[in-house]
């Protein structure tokens, strides 16, 4: 079963009817994904995750995070990608080196 399915669908107004249109099943499959413990295949689950604008993380229940990851950034988070973006490749390994040793000490 695809945990928040239902809930994205409902909050945008979908029918179960449309979706399967736009995803070329059948609207049984949908009911049997929202309700029977039923999955679908990676395929469909990427497809739903990418019609959403989601992740298949939150489709299951791995993450209570609708939004896609660079959208739920801060803008601490967003502002230091922007930068390290503009760094050249031995700028931005130095970086990484720093980043992986401090998480490694964390451990």
């Amino acid at each position: 079963m695809i945990k928040n399915l239902k809930k994205l669908r409902t909050e945008k107004g979908i029918s179960q009817q449309h979706l399967a249109g736009v995803l070329g099943i059948s609207q049984q499959s949908i009911n049997k994904y929202e309700n029977h413990d039923v999955e679908p295949d990676i395929s469909i689950l990427i497809a739903i995750a990418q019609y959403f604008n989601t992740t298949v993380d939150y489709l299951v229940g791995n993450n209570d995070n609708p939004c896609l990851s660079e959208d739920a950034l801060s803008d601490r988070e967003k502002n230091l990608i922007s930068k390290y973006r503009n760094l050249n490749d031995t700028e931005k390994t130095c970086v990484d080196t720093l980043v992986e040793t401090y998480c490694k000490a964390k451990k």
